[in-house]
């Protein structure tokens, strides 16, 4: 059993954490402000601004995009919501693993643990893959022709391994820095478009005549990359370990990410839409950046050119914090091997599970396709979502509002679990359109690996040490 710990400052729910790791006895730093996880959350999903969500102009058309941006910006509002309130009060690291070891059950922690490891990974080698995409096409511009990826893709995610390593307050001031400057490009260029005096630039009317090409079906299949504006938000819970006052910060930080990442998609779809016809939209590597060439300015050029490369590290680098905090929560609680729970005594830092999971994220960057490696992610993290609904309730039916203490209370429960629940559904059904095999095999996958824990795993944990929140155990748990 972990001691518990209270802050300096006030006795708030958040504030009553579990100590870090046993092997050493060292914790977590905490050590972090709300700048520090609105940058986690929105840092990882910047990069979704820049390159990813145009693939939903290709599935359906340009309406059927901003339709599926909001939709799906509906989605990571409940989810937002949700996670503000659980994790300000189960404040400890894992996030949503660590919610479901205490409101649902070992077996649902454990799958949602892999779906957070899963999710994080696949994205940060797609981020590496797609940093690798840019130097090539920086090169190529510049007259460099064939240039080899590979070593571009191993050093992004080596150095940003060993800036996690060093510690998690200058990996994540990193992230803030980098991430304000590549939102801060968007609205430069969003201003830059709409405001250029003489001809206007954006022609929206002539690029988007026919509306919805492949019609209301096309709307649906377009929620599938959809996601990709918001995807790795609720990683902001990842932090809750690491924040000065966990119960102020987490819904601070969080709802003012998701509000961010809205504006910048409804930006960035705008100046897209306006500047390129949908058919080549739909199937561009890195739409602002082309956005930006086509405003013939050089310094918007070198502008977004900068910020999506910025977005993509501040992405991985987000990534390889969330993933290894949950792997190492898992250790921890000895559902994985309680080697990987330990912290580094100097950088107090989950050192082990950082390390651990630098091979497998090269092995999908250098020998996997980039399509199948986001497909992989968003299948992840929809899972997760899924577990989301049902967590809230169990939540509020075993701890009502006035029996414990919350640093935060979402409003007009339960409507938000059921919109985020019935959203889920429609973007299985989307996913399934494009990805049917991958889905059912990552489904498959993952029975798999409950059984193993169920019958093997298991045994291993301490039953009676799960339960660290200094709340009333609820019946039956």
């Amino acid at each position: 059993m972990t001691d518990r710990t209270t802050s300096a400052a006030e006795e708030l729910p958040g504030d009553e954490l579990p100590d870090g790791a046993k092997p050493g006895g060292f914790g977590l730093s905490r050590v972090l402000g709300p700048a520090h996880i609105w940058a986690l959350g929105v840092g990882i999903v910047l990069v979704g601004e820049y390159m990813g969500w145009n693939f939903a102009v290709g599935k359906g058309g340009a309406y059927a995009a901003l339709i599926a941006c909001w939709f799906a910006g509906i989605l990571y509002t409940c989810v937002a919501m949700i996670d503000s309130e659980v994790t300000s009060t189960v404040a400890a690291a894992g996030g949503q693993y660590t919610q479901a070891k205490h409101i649902v059950g070992p077996l649902m922690a454990f799958n949602v643990g892999l779906y957070l490891v899963f999710a994080y990974t696949m994205l940060e080698a797609a981020n590496a893959i797609t940093f690798g995409f840019l130097i090539d096409t920086v090169a190529n511009l510049t007259g460099y022709q064939g240039i080899d990826q590979r070593p571009f893709i191993i050093l992004s995610i080596m150095f940003l391994a060993w800036l996690n390593y060093r510690g998690v307050l200058a990996t994540l001031t990193f992230n803030l820095v980098i991430t304000a400057f590549a939102f801060t490009a968007i609205v430069v260029l969003f201003l830059a478009a709409v405001l250029k005096p003489g001809a206007p630039l954006l022609a929206h009317a002539a690029l988007m005549e026919g509306g919805l090409p492949y019609g209301w079906l096309g709307v649906l299949a377009a929620m599938h990359f959809g996601l990709w504006f918001y995807l790795g938000i609720e990683g902001t819970t990842q932090a809750a370990e690491e924040v000065r006052s966990p119960a102020r910060a987490l819904p601070f930080g969080t709802l003012a990410g998701i509000m961010t990442l809205l504006i910048a998609a409804t930006l960035t779809w705008y100046v897209c839409s306006g500047l390129m016809p949908w058919e080549y939209l739909g199937q561009a590597g890195v739409p602002l950046f082309d956005a930006a060439r086509l405003t013939g300015s050089p310094l918007l050029m070198v502008l977004l050119g900068i910020g999506t490369m910025f977005a993509t590290l501040a992405s991985a680098n987000g990534c390889i914090n969330d993933a290894s905090r949950a792997w190492f929560a898992m250790g921890r609680d000895n559902y994985l091997p309680s080697w990987f729970g330990a912290v580094h005594p100097v950088y107090r830092t989950p050192y082990r599970s950082i390390i651990f999971l630098i091979p497998i994220a090269l092995t999908f960057a250098l020998g996997a396709p980039l399509d199948q490696v986001i497909t992989f992610s968003i299948l992840s993290g929809l899972l997760e979502y899924t577990f989301m609904p049902l967590n809230i309730i169990l939540f509020r039916r075993k701890w009502p509002l006035d029996s414990i203490k919350r640093g935060y209370e979402h409003p007009f429960h339960p409507i938000p679990a059921l919109t985020l629940l019935a959203l889920c559904a429609v973007t299985y059904f989307a996913v399934f359109l494009g990805y049917g095999t991958q889905l059912v095999a990552m489904v498959v996958f993952y029975v798999i690996v409950s059984l193993w824990f169920h019958f093997w795993r298991y045994r291993f944990v301490d039953r009676a040490s799960q339960f660290t929140m200094p709340w009333h155990r609820p019946q039956g748990y």
